[in-house]
Formats: C-alpha cells, structure tokens, sequence
C-alpha cells in the first residue's frame, strides 16, 4: 500500500497555463525552470482562437506553488546545436501578490516568445544581406593566422558573459526601477538633443585640446615623469594645510558678518566693472600687441640691456641731481615770474607797422625830482639816478614780478626781500 501510494497517490502538481504568441520549438516533455533549476514539465501545446500557443505546464515544486500575480514566463533555448532543445523559464511574482488558481492562466502580456534567427534574416533586404556576409567573411579573414589569439580572448568570454547575465538579472529583478531608469535617460538624452548646438562645440572645442595635447605630448610625459616627484615634496604641505584649513575656517567664521554688504558693493561695482571694459581692452593691447617693440612685453625683455647701459649713467645723474637739489629749489621759487615773463613777453612786441612788430622800449632814469609846492623839477645829484630803480627792481621777493596768488604761495618770503613789493 506505500508504494502504490508513492508512485500512483498524493500531489499529481500545480497545474497552470501561459500564452505565447509562439510556441517557440517547445514539444511536450521540455522542462519548467525557475532560476536555472528545474521545477515542472511541459503538459500540451495547443492554439486558441487567435492562433496563439497554449501551453500547459505543471510545477512539481511544492515550495513555488500557487503561482502569484506577476509572474513571468519566457521560452528559452538551451542552446543553438538542437531544434527542440527549450524550456520555459518563470519568474515567479511577489508573495505580496494575489494567488493564481489551480489551472490559472498568465496572459500574452507576460510572456515572451523567442526569436528565430530567419526571423530576424527575412526583415532584412538583399542588399542588407550581401552586406552581412562580406562582414562574416571579413571577419574571417581577420581571424585568419590569429587563432591563438582569438582562442585566447575566449577564455575571457565565458566569465564575461555570466557576469553579464547577472548583471541583467539584477536589472530586470527591480522593473520599476528600470522603467524609472530608462523614462529618465530619455528624458536626459531630450535634453541633450535640444542642446545639440552646444554639445557639437563642446565635441569640437574637446577634440580642439586634446588634439593640443597631443602635440604636447613630450613635455606632458616630462610633466608626468616629474609629477610623483612634485607630490612626495608637497606631502608635508599638503599636511600642514590640513592645520591651516581649521584656521581658515574661523576667519570664514569672523568673516560672515562682514560680508553681509557684499550683495551692495558688487551691485554698486558692477557699473564700474562695465565702464571699465574699455580700459582693460586698451591694457591688454598695451601689455600685448601682435608685432616688435610695440607693447610692455617688448619693453620688460629690453629692460636688462637697458639696465646694463644705465648701470653707470644713472648713478652719475642721481649724484648730479642731489648736487643741484639747492639750486632747484631756488630756481622753482621763480616760477611765477619765469612763466609772467613767458605769458607777457608777446604782449611788448603786439604793435606792428609795415615793417612787422616792434616793442616800445623806455628805460626811466629820471634825473630830477619834481616839487609840486613850486612847480619846479630840481635835479638829482648823479648817484642817485638809479636809486628808485635799484629799490623797486632788486628787493621783490621771488614770484614778486606777477600779482600775488590766491593760495598765499607767491611770492615767496626769502632774507631780505619786500613782499609788498609787486607789479600795480
């Protein structure tokens, strides 16, 4: 009796159907697998209405049963040498999920069929096709004499895959994320599109410094030769900046309050930075021009020549300017009667005649002296012809032959001079 229980009673199964809209070489006895292990069997294959493959599946897997909403099913090969040689694989739901009846069904919605490869060869035309043998053969001529190498490669293959299998059955194990991920890089790769412009320049302006670099690329392995160098020198200031930040941050700390007025004097400075585009303009064209000897450049790499040629000049003048520091010092005190003199010396030769301009000229040496009691002119002994001229002439102070300046600084007050005594 225990053996015929065993072999013909208890649990015949869970038996549940899924719609594909192709059998996909499935034949009745092919497995059921669930994460690469086997759980079931193929029942039956038959068409419904539409023309769509039925298939009956039973699960034996007592730990998988009942199915839950959100299950996937997917026909899978097993490899390309066989034609009936497939399986279907579930991914079963969320627990979370309702329940699927004995005899449920899942929907064409979740289920994929595969695709034949002369499926995918019929969408392609002829001249599609002739290309993609000349690639095959292509790449058989490039492989040839090089399967070492190749052999080689494909033991690489094999890792790659699996890793990238698991690396799409994560991807797929959380759709909604996926969904999430594909709806936002299409909405980045919009974007992108609407800034295609920019991003061409961009493209351009890269290929632009890297094609720079590249011409550069002697000093650049000089560069990074010396780099490592340049690094374990600037290990012990990297370390002391470490100190020196935490110092910084309490003057960050001090300076917050201070800078609350920033927002109004860059409003207040931005007129100035603006009037002043015109001027930074003309100092670059004066710091440097295209061309020779036109620009501060040029200047600053003659100054050592010209340091060599004044070495010795220059000394000899600044000792001849310290000598004649007291003679200038007098001289400018004249300036107001030297620049009089300028002014007014055009002013003596304004008349003119036939003959051009002249001046009139008279000295007064006047040898009498007038007595208005009697009206008479008394004469002056010789000697003191000049005695009036000799006053007025020789005791004014310097910057006394102009009227006095408003300022108060002409004329200026030297021994033994009348600062009252000017031009009426």
């Amino acid at each position: 009796m225990l053996v015929a229980f065993i072999l013909f009673g208890g649990s015949s199964g869970y038996k549940v159907s899924a719609v594909f809209e192709n059998g996909g070489q499935l034949v009745k006895g092919n497995q059921v697998h669930v994460g690469g292990r086997a759980v079931g069997t193929v029942d039956s294959i038959e068409l419904n209405d539409s023309s769509q493959a039925v298939v009956k599946m039973t699960v034996t897997d007592d730990e998988l049963s009942p199915l839950h909403e959100g299950t996937k099913a997917t026909i899978r090969a097993t490899s390309l040498s066989g034609i009936a040689n497939r399986y279907v694989e579930l991914s079963p739901g969320p627990n979370s999920a309702a329940e699927i009846d004995e005899g449920g069904r899942l929907d064409a919605d979740d289920t994929s069929a595969p695709v034949d490869i002369d499926q995918l060869f019929n969408t392609l035309d002829p001249d599609t096709r002739a290309g993609l043998q000349k690639f095959i053969t292509g790449q058989a001529d490039q492989y040839r004499g090089k399967s070492a190498e190749a052999a080689k490669s494909l033991e690489y293959l094999s890792p790659a895959l699996s890793t990238t299998s698991n690396l799409t059955k994560e991807l797929i194990a959380d759709d909604v994320v996926l969904e999430r991920f594909l709806i936002d890089t299409s909405k980045a790769m919009g974007a992108l599109a609407d800034r295609r412009g920019e991003l061409t320049q961009l493209v351009s302006n890269s290929n632009t410094a890297f094609a720079a670099i590249g011409d550069e690329n002697e000093a650049l392995s000089r560069a990074l030769g010396l780099l490592p160098t340049t690094l374990r020198k600037a290990n012990t200031t990297f370390v002391n900046l470490r100190a020196a930040l935490n110092d910084v941050d309490k003057l960050v700390a001090e300076s917050k309050p201070n800078t609350k007025e920033l927002d109004t004097l860059f409003a207040r400075l931005n007129p100035l930075v603006r009037d002043a585009r015109p001027t930074v303009s003309n100092l670059r064209r004066l710091i440097r021009t295209p061309g020779k000897n036109n620009d501060l450049i040029n200047l600053t790499a003659k100054l050592p020549r010209l340091e060599e040629l004044t070495s010795t000049t220059f000394p000899r003048a600044i000792r001849t300017f310290d000598r004649s520091q007291e003679f200038v010092d007098t001289l400018r005190s004249y300036t107001p009667d030297l620049a009089g003199w300028f002014t007014k010396f055009a002013e003596g030769a304004a008349p003119y005649d036939a003959s051009g301009h002249y001046a009139r000229v008279q000295p007064v040496f006047s040898p009498f002296t007038f007595n208005a009691a009697n009206n008479e002119l008394t004469k002056k002994p010789d000697g003191q012809r000049l005695d009036e001229f000799q006053l007025h002439q020789n005791r004014r102070c310097p910057g006394g032959a102009t009227q006095a300046s408003p300022d108060g600084s002409a004329p200026f007050v030297v021994e033994d001079c009348l600062p009252g005594s000017s031009p009426d």
